[in-house]
C-alpha cells in the first residue's frame, strides 16, 4: 500500500517570519470515532518547519496536528497573552498522498490550508 506522509510549517504573520521552537504533535486514527494515537512529535526549526514527523501508520483515515503555540507567543508577542494557547488541526487522509499543512499564526488568530 502506498505511504501517506505529512509535513507542516508555521509562519508568524505578525512578525513576518518563520516561527521557531513550536512543539508539534502528530496523532492518527483509523476510523471516525476511533481513539487518537500519537504517531510522533517534533518542533519547528529556524525555518518554521517541523522536519521530523514520521509517516502515519498504515490504515490511517484522519490525522491531527497539535501545535503548542502559547510558549512561542509568550516570548515573541511583546507581553500580549495568547488568545489561542494551542492550535489543533484535524484532516482526512488517503493512502499514498502527501499532506502539507501550513499554519499562519498571530497572537489573536490563525489560519491553515492544504499546501503542496
Amino acid at each position: 500500500m502506498p505511504t501517506t506522509s505529512v509535513s507542516t510549517h508555521v509562519l508568524d504573520t505578525a512578525a513576518g517570519r518563520p516561527a521557531e521552537g513550536i512543539a508539534v504533535r502528530l496523532l492518527a486514527r483509523a476510523a471516525p470515532g476511533a481513539d487518537w494515537r500519537e504517531a510522533g512529535t517534533g518542533a519547528t526549526d529556524a525555518d518554521g518547519r517541523c522536519r521530523d514527523l514520521p509517516d502515519p501508520p498504515e490504515g490511517t483515515s484522519a490525522l491531527r496536528l497539535d501545535f503548542a503555540v502559547e510558549p512561542y507567543l509568550a516570548e515573541t508577542a511583546a507581553g500580549v497573552p495568547a488568545f489561542f494557547p494551542e492550535v489543533t488541526v484535524t484532516f482526512a487522509v488517503r493512502p499514498g498522498e502527501h499532506y502539507h499543512v501550513p499554519l499562519l499564526l498571530s497572537p489573536f488568530g490563525y489560519s491553515v490550508y492544504r499546501g503542496s
